[in-house]
């Protein structure tokens, strides 16, 4: 294999890397046999990875993409300098030498290749070399999640009478791509595609390079990601699981080969990511599944018993769709340097533009939520004050019959539920304040 005529072009570090690996040091001789290889002895191995090396050692140099500059690095890198820095390992070995190594450290890249670990100047280095090749083709990074994001899965045996309908509607395995409700009989388990998610990865994919990280197995997110990318086209071998996180219950871009700075992530769990807030467009949930809605505590028909659906012109994917474009044009406008620019800071502008000119105050709230809607409704732009005041646009709340919310039906202001901030927030958008309108208790 030549690494420098197979490696795609337009691939993420983490594609060569598996690409890499698979041909180089996971592959069998052609002579061997697995009994042959179960009793290969250390010094054996030590010896193969060597050759190996001196094999990668003798590809000519030639002028191509960042991709092969990234593999051709990680391994060439510093060939010159008598002692190895050993980047990184796999297995017990270095990537780079060879060399066998006492203990583990440095981060684990399961999901590239099985036993891959990689040392922090080697991630940094990576991460480097891949954000100056995407910028040049002006893309940025998306970590998406799956569950109540991009799909809704329920095991069989959860489906409730008034869903059991759907078992008789469910699409062909065979052409996934045609279809959006799948009976996956080998793991007991239904899954719906949320509406639009096809268009939204097109779409998507020409702004960002796309990661999938789930708080599922891997044995699930890989069979998700076929149903989502049949042809391998967006995801490749980005496919992170809770198996590959180094933090329990959490999720972290520690094991994403993407600068933090040019990260987008899309999740409707905000405390999964409590490193990387400002990174999160909050998704609103997709509870297509009774399941889902019982799991959330929702005591409401799903959208399977109600045999209906999210639109899928106008429902939460094209909504985001529409913010991740603006960001991202934001990101890319008008300006050739873009080693300054941090996506988070793009992206709170583009929340503070949702309620900007909005001046809010609360009445009869439950005091324990009032923290989280302030937080929430001043991160879009809104002015919240505490006492009544000619400026005051909207007073948000529970009860119509409140001193505050009479001052506001005089004056002629608007007098809304919370949930109106909520919806804000999920469909960055401001809301008609009609839909929210509060009524005054019988």
């Amino acid at each position: 294999m030549s690494v420098v005529t197979d490696s795609p072009v337009h691939s993420s570090s983490s594609d060569d890397f598996i690409a890499f690996l698979d041909a180089e040091l996971d592959a069998s001789s052609p002579d061997s046999s697995p009994d042959k290889e179960v009793e290969k002895q250390d010094d054996d191995e030590l010896e193969s990875v060597r050759i190996k090396r001196r094999k990668f050692e003798s590809i000519e140099e030639t002028e191509g993409s960042t991709s092969e500059g990234i593999i051709k690095q990680s391994l060439e890198a510093s060939m010159e300098v008598d002692i190895c820095t050993h980047p990184g390992s796999f297995g017990n070995m270095c990537i780079r030498c060879g060399q066998k190594l006492d203990g583990e450290s440095g981060v684990t890249f399961g999901y590239i290749h099985k036993g891959l670990r990689l040392h922090d100047e080697e991630i940094s280095r990576l991460r480097n070399t891949d954000m100056k090749s995407l910028l040049c083709r002006k893309k940025l990074y998306l970590v998406l999640d799956l569950d109540h994001t991009l799909l809704n899965s329920t095991h069989l045996a959860h489906l409730t009478s008034e869903e059991s309908h759907l078992l008789n509607q469910t699409d062909s395995l065979r052409d996934v791509s045609k279809g959006s409700l799948f009976k996956l009989e080998h793991m007991n388990m239904m899954t719906k595609l949320r509406p639009f998610v096809r268009p939204f990865l097109k779409e998507a994919s020409e702004m960002f390079e796309m990661y999938i990280y789930t708080m599922g197995d891997r044995p699930y997110a890989l069979e998700m990601a076929k149903l989502l990318d049949p042809q391998g086209e967006y995801f490749n071998a980005k496919v992170i699981s809770r198996d590959d996180g180094t933090q329990k219950h959490q999720k972290g871009l520690d094991v994403v080969l993407g600068q933090e700075s040019a990260v987008l992530i899309l999740d409707d769990t905000e405390h999964a990511w409590m490193k990387h807030k400002d990174n999160l467009i909050l998704m609103e949930r997709y509870h297509f599944f009774g399941s889902s809605c019982r799991q959330f505590g929702f005591n409401c028909k799903s959208l399977a018993e109600l045999k209906s659906d999210e639109n899928e012109t106008d429902g939460a994917l094209a909504k985001i769709l529409k913010v991740l474009k603006q960001v991202h044009c934001m990101f890319f406008d008008k300006q050739e340097d873009f080693d300054d620019r941090d996506v988070r800071q793009v992206l709170s502008l583009v929340r503070r533009e949702v309620l900007s000119g909005c001046v809010i105050i609360f009445s009869r709230i439950v005091h324990g939520a009032i923290p989280s809607l302030r937080k929430m409704a001043e991160q879009m732009g809104a002015t919240c004050l505490t006492e009544i005041d000619p400026s005051v646009t909207h007073v948000v709340a529970t009860d119509a019959g409140t001193e505050k919310c009479r001052w506001a039906v005089k004056e002629k202001k608007f007098v809304v539920h919370p949930l109106w901030i909520e919806a804000a927030n999920y469909f960055w958008q401001k809301q008609p304040e009609e839909n929210f309108i509060l009524k005054k208790k019988q």
